[in-house]
């Protein structure tokens, strides 16, 4: 089985929202059958009814995506030191199989404390790395940042405008990327500017001058999602909005439908697979990839590959996407990726 990352998804915010809905279905239709969804409950770890907001995030996949017949697990990785430890390999174990893993709600600095270098987190890094897809919203999109955004410290607490050091979870791709949830909120209304998390624009640039010169911000508005293909590298930006970039003093902005190359973030690089993660955790993951049955594509489904990359050369594209609905109705999906195609099985629709 080739070992390439999957899809990480972006929310802004809405992710359980109609909007949310639409975006996650495009994502589920591109995944192999069974959907196995793993919800981490670390960054709601400390509050009372953390379980209750990781299974309203559970009901939403088990009956919103119900088509896809998600098998949905909960992660009850709360906090170190307790019977529901990130570092428990009993607590951490359905990530093994999960092909879609979904970090949300709660508070950024608080998930980065319990994530760094914990069993849970090096094993989504690599489930991400062997295809698995990722998806984090709210304070799980911050915290999987180069640097993180302490949105409770500063807009509840009153602390001064400061960082803290995130998951960085692009990290070993060589960008180097601070995420900015709910970029266009308004809820302050005419009194009070929310925007930018809650920061506020005047406040954000203090933010924006203490970050290092090299770092992206990627603002996403609510209801909006960034869905990032580092197979391909590209971006697309779908929802009900779109995605503002900062990076070396300009801005740049993508509305929704738009897409981009990865590169537009930072010099983007692919590491090794296991770059970064610890070798017991690596072998884990793999022993518990083993018995999944990888399925090839026959030689019919090769040879119409070959036939669409000599109709794009010479730039035959009704051609060419015929050849495409051949290879689907074949049950294969083409990605062109800046070093070819590539193929991924498509979903079989439930009956």
């Amino acid at each position: 089985m080739a070992e390439r990352p999957g899809l990480v998804a972006l929310f802004g915010s809405g992710e359980t929202s109609a909007s949310g809905r639409k975006i996650h279905d495009w994502l589920l239709d591109r995944l192999s059958q069974p959907i196995q969804v793993a919800v981490l409950e670390t960054p709601a770890g400390f509050e009372p009814n953390s379980a209750q907001v990781a299974a309203h995030v559970a009901d939403f996949f088990r009956h919103h995506l119900q088509n896809y017949r998600p098998q949905v697990t909960v992660v009850p990785a709360r906090k170190r030191g307790t019977p529901f430890s990130p570092d428990d390999p009993a607590v951490v174990a359905p990530l093994l199989e999960a092909n879609v893993v979904f970090m949300g709600p709660g508070s950024p600095t608080y998930a980065v404390r319990q994530l760094r270098d914990s069993l849970a987190w090096h094993t989504l890094v690599a489930r991400h790395r062997l295809g698995a897809a990722v998806v984090v919203a709210s304070a799980g999109l911050i915290a999987a940042s180069a640097r993180a955004l302490p949105v409770y410290e500063i807009y509840k607490v009153g602390e001064d405008p400061h960082w803290h050091d995130g998951l960085d979870f692009f990290g070993p791709y060589d960008l180097s990327l601070v995420f900015v949830s709910h970029w266009n909120n308004r809820e302050g209304g005419a009194d009070l500017d929310t925007s930018r998390c809650f920061m506020g624009e005047a406040r954000f640039e203090q933010l924006l001058a203490l970050l290092p010169t090299d770092v992206t911000v990627v603002g996403i508005d609510e209801h909006t999602a960034l869905v990032v293909d580092l197979e391909a590298e590209t971006c697309r930006v779908m929802g009900r909005s779109g995605v503002t970039l900062l990076r070396g003093g300009g801005e740049e902005r993508f509305a929704r439908g738009q897409a981009f190359l990865v590169s537009e973030l930072g010099p983007f690089q692919r590491p090794e697979p296991q770059a970064g993660i610890p070798s017991e955790v690596w072998e884990r993951v793999l022993a518990a990839r083993r018995d999944e049955v990888a399925p090839a594509p026959s030689s019919d489904v090769l040879a119409l590959v070959e036939e669409r990359e000599a109709a794009r050369a010479r730039r035959d594209w009704a051609a060419a996407d015929a050849l495409r609905k051949r290879i689907a109705a074949l049950g294969w999906r083409v990605i062109d990726t800046p070093t070819g195609p590539s193929l991924q099985p498509l979903v079989e629709k439930p009956g």
